[in-house]
């Protein structure tokens, strides 16, 4: 039994409108979270047998609008860490938020459990050097640190083991001209699916589509959702029966192209596989953390 933790930054659901890209494209895996219903405001909350799909909140209780920093501690922490500090912030983590990710994160909590944890997104050279000039880290990487988790890096992306931003290696050989062959979202997610074999919970991260969203391009917004969506509906189709995939944004921001900001709208949270019902009750992006430490836990009593 494991889980599978998609991390999708900036994806709201929003209204079926032409500032919408999930409404412009057809999205196969999309479209199944969402129960085959359009990827909108419109679509029905639903709860079955090993699958789940409902709307949660991301403001928190807070003024203003959702921040990655604090979003993305939530998510991983469980923990309000803009009511923390009385704000949203970002993108990365403020310094009163920090303890959190150290401490009290996601995979803490499973290593305490005696599981095994990893975040499969690998890190080019040259994030490691301004990432520690500035002693700077995002969310993801400040959490996998302190776990004593190491980050991937070109070797094991090399060697089939992570994945690039980009899921395709396309970048990295284009602009970063590092010497990896280019890939199709299919074969990513095998590669994610046979990664998840050696652990019993494995995170990975997808921001462009949050940068899509701060674009305001369409074009730009349905590539990434295109490349993103194929790797989605291969991983549901293909993953084994003891997985469980659970995937959830920090904040809206892609659904609405008509403003560059991210935006109030809730965001999705969908579970499929033996645990999904586990996060039956999740009201707030900060229910995610829990009930994965709940399904790990369960697992050890089965």
């Amino acid at each position: 039994m494991s889980v599978i933790f998609l991390f999708i930054d900036g994806v709201g659901l929003g209204k079926a409108n032409k500032a919408n890209p999930f409404t412009q494209s057809t999205y196969r895996g999309f479209s199944a979270m969402a129960g085959d219903q359009s990827f909108t405001k419109k679509a029905s909350e639903l709860t079955e047998t090993n699958y789940l799909f409902k709307y949660v909140d991301a403001r928190l209780g807070v003024e203003g609008l959702p921040q990655s920093g604090t979003g993305q501690t939530a998510l991983f922490t469980g923990k309000n860490a803009s009511k923390k500090i009385g704000k949203h912030f970002g993108p990365f983590p403020h310094s009163g938020i920090k303890p959190f990710l150290k401490k009290e994160s996601l995979f803490i909590k499973a290593k305490e459990l005696g599981k095994r944890a990893n975040f499969i997104n690998a890190y080019p050279d040259i994030f490691f050097q301004k990432a520690r000039k500035r002693n700077r880290w995002s969310c993801t990487t400040l959490m996998t640190k302190s776990a004593n988790i190491s980050l991937n890096t070109t070797k094991e992306v090399k060697n089939g083991q992570a994945l690039t931003a980009e899921l395709t290696q396309q970048a990295w050989g284009e602009h970063l001209d590092i010497d990896v062959p280019e890939i199709s979202p299919e074969e990513a997610a095998d590669r994610l699916l046979e990664q998840n074999e050696k652990y019993d919970l494995l995170l990975h991260e997808y921001y462009l589509t949050d940068k899509a969203g701060h674009s305001q391009e369409l074009d730009k917004a349905a590539h990434y959702l295109q490349t993103y969506d194929r790797f989605l509906w291969h991983l549901i189709n293909k993953k084994n029966s003891d997985t469980t995939i659970v995937l959830c944004s920090d904040h809206g921001n892609v659904e609405d192209l008509s403003t560059k900001t991210h935006t109030f709208n809730k965001v999705p949270l969908f579970t499929y596989g033996p645990g999904a019902l586990q996060f039956k009750k999740a009201q707030s992006i900060m229910d995610v953390t829990p009930g994965i430490i709940e399904e790990l836990a369960r697992n050890d009593s089965n």
